[in-house]
């Protein structure tokens, strides 16, 4: 796994742009909706410098952000403690995601975001995130999308690394901070949340339709708010979703006295 402490200023930057609030924006309308119960237990693993963590316990949910990077989560805790619309105020732990400390924990949801594009492979993560999963609770997993390689070097203009790309049925290609990242196909990790008891829920692609524009990018209101509804629409549609950047995938534990 990566250290992302040196591009940690680098993400911040990237989050707070508007392609970056694009990808936060629509996973956490879906999260939001799929949330068992009014004030969810949620473990967010890979939380960064709190992004979702902050969304979540602004919406007033028991938020646990967990991080590797202690950098990252100083200023996760920092952003907490000086946002007004807090409502529940996070625990946030070190540690990292192959060694996850609670035994016998279970989370209404556990959130990976942005962290399986990390890892060699995606099937161990998978079930040790599913393991944290109560009854009725969902797993929540946006990764890269590996069935998008190379879309975004063909619209940016890089044709021959496009080529490249597409042609060698690569799973790995550099990722917005300038790392090598992995795509995921959903169909596996829809295989994967089956195979450690969960059921999967339908997928979305992120950021189809505007992933190839620059950092610099920047709407009005206005047009951002068109540019958010038309990536949801698109999120749910074949050919459209299968272009997206990312993939949110999303499985649920059977409530107890139901089986799926």
């Amino acid at each position: 796994m990566s250290n992302f402490s040196s591009v940690g200023a680098a993400y911040a930057a990237h989050s707070r742009g508007a392609r970056g609030r694009l990808r936060h924006d629509m996973v956490a309308r879906r999260l939001l909706d799929e949330l068992p119960c009014p004030r969810a237990r949620v473990l967010d693993v890979g939380c960064g410098d709190g992004e979702m963590t902050l969304r979540l316990a602004a919406a007033g949910h028991r938020v646990t952000g967990l991080d590797s990077s202690s950098g990252m989560l100083r200023a996760a805790a920092e952003r907490a403690a000086a946002d007004p619309l807090v409502r529940e105020r996070p625990v946030f732990v070190e540690a990292d995601l192959r060694s996850l400390p609670f035994t016998g924990a279970r989370f209404d949801a556990v959130c990976c975001h942005g962290v399986l594009m990390y890892l060699d492979k995606p099937a161990g993560a998978v079930a040790r995130l599913a393991t944290l999963v109560a009854p009725g609770g969902v797993l929540s997993i946006l990764t890269k999308n590996r069935r998008a390689i190379g879309l975004r070097e063909a619209l940016r203009g890089r044709y021959r690394a496009a080529c490249d790309l597409i042609t060698s049925g690569t799973d790995t290609s550099v990722g917005s901070l300038g790392l090598p990242t992995r795509g995921d196909d959903p169909d596996e990790l829809n295989r994967l949340a089956r195979e450690n008891g969960l059921v999967p829920l339908p997928w979305q692609g992120v950021r189809a339709l505007h992933d190839h524009l620059p950092d610099s990018w920047a709407p009005d209101e206005e047009a951002y708010a068109a540019a958010l509804e038309a990536e949801w629409t698109a999120s749910w549609h074949s050919p459209f979703r299968d272009m997206g950047r990312q993939v949110h995938v999303l499985a649920r534990r059977e409530p107890v006295g139901r089986t799926p």
